[in-house]
Order: structure tokens, then sequence, then C-alpha cells
């Protein structure tokens, strides 16, 4: 699946003054780590934003925004925002400051270990 380079580009302008921001390709799309955590994705259309239990009732009952559902599960603290709710610089900028404050009390996932 190919992942929308215009709202990948936006969302990476607006990080562009975060240190430690890494991109991976995964779920067939794009993924932002900040600080080696899951921060924001970019799944075709939609921004996938990581940003926890508590923001994540309130998130699911605005306008373009639905739960992830992650092998028949909805995951908690995680959302897809559609690029239509995200048409100005301002509405990103909501989304990619919430991402970015769960950021900061997100627990990493570990690490593999590689294999010798």
């Amino acid at each position: 699946m190919a992942f929308n380079e215009t709202l990948s580009n936006r969302v990476r302008e607006e990080l562009a003054d975060v240190t430690r921001v890494e991109e991976k390709l995964m779920f067939g799309g794009i993924c932002f780590m900040v600080n080696d955590k899951m921060c924001i994705g970019i799944v075709g259309d939609e921004m996938m934003c990581r940003i926890g239990p508590q923001a994540y009732e309130q998130a699911v009952e605005k306008n373009g925004v639905r739960e992830m559902i992650f092998t028949g599960r909805p995951m908690v603290g995680y959302v897809f925002v559609d690029q239509h709710v995200l048409s100005s610089k301002k509405d990103l900028r909501y989304w990619v400051d919430l991402c970015l404050k769960f950021n900061e009390h997100a627990k990493s996932s570990k690490k593999k270990a590689k294999k010798k």
C-alpha cells in the first residue's frame, strides 16, 4: 500500500525541530519514531497517531478520526486521522503536538536481540 507523500512531507516539516526523529517503513506506510518510540505514521491517506489512553476516548469522538484496529482488536491509545481533517497547518499541528506530548511518557517497545 502506498502512503500519502504530501501528508508525510507535512509531518516531516512539523517534526523538523524535534530531536531524535527516525523514519521507518512499516504497516505499508511510514512511521516517524521519536526517541526510539513510535509516534506518528502515515498509512494510505491517514495519519496514525499514538496519543495514549487518556486522550483516546475524546479523540475517537472527533470527525474524521477512527480507532486503530490491529489483529481484530482496537489498539487503545492509537487512532487514525483522515487527511481531510488535517488540511490546515493548525489542525495538523494539533495532532502532532498531541502525539509528541504522549511520546514524552510513552514506553519504548523492547528491541529484538540481533541474531549472531
